[in-house]
């Protein structure tokens, strides 16, 4: 237990420090929004995956080859900002699961407003068919 206890820290002190960095090593231009979504530390902690999405999905490519280009300065800035030994070697990669959520919420919404214009459907031709009932009057 304290073994996964010490990869979330690790990981989480990572993406901290790594986020910092891009902010303000990134060069990404004024429309791009780069985001840090999740660390995953080898278990020797010889490695650090770090998975960023980009804003639009357009400018992914570019944006991480701009982060691959500068990959020297942050990897030696981020050596000298942690403190722990051995210090992982930084390796980005787009989060692709990011882009995949998006799909899946925009499908489930068009389910969504498929179902609700069935459902109304089915009461118009519900509707046709009925009589009105006639008061009785007292």
């Amino acid at each position: 237990m304290g073994r996964f206890k010490r990869f979330e820290r690790v990981n989480s002190l990572i993406a901290d420090e790594v986020s910092r960095l891009l902010e303000k090593e990134g060069d990404f231009g004024k429309a791009v929004l780069v985001t840090l979504t999740r660390v995953k530390t080898s278990a020797n902690l010889i490695q650090a995956k770090v998975f960023i999405s980009v804003f639009p999905s357009a400018k992914e490519q570019q944006a991480l080859e701009n982060i691959n280009r500068k990959i020297y300065d942050i990897q030696q800035k981020f050596n000298r900002r942690v403190n722990m030994r051995p210090v992982p070697r930084l390796v980005f990669a787009l989060d692709k699961a990011v882009g995949e959520a998006a799909r899946i919420e925009e499908l489930l919404e068009k389910i969504r407003q498929e179902k609700k214009s069935a459902v109304k459907t089915v009461k118009v031709i519900a509707n046709k068919g009925a009589k009105p009932i006639a008061k009785k009057k007292k």
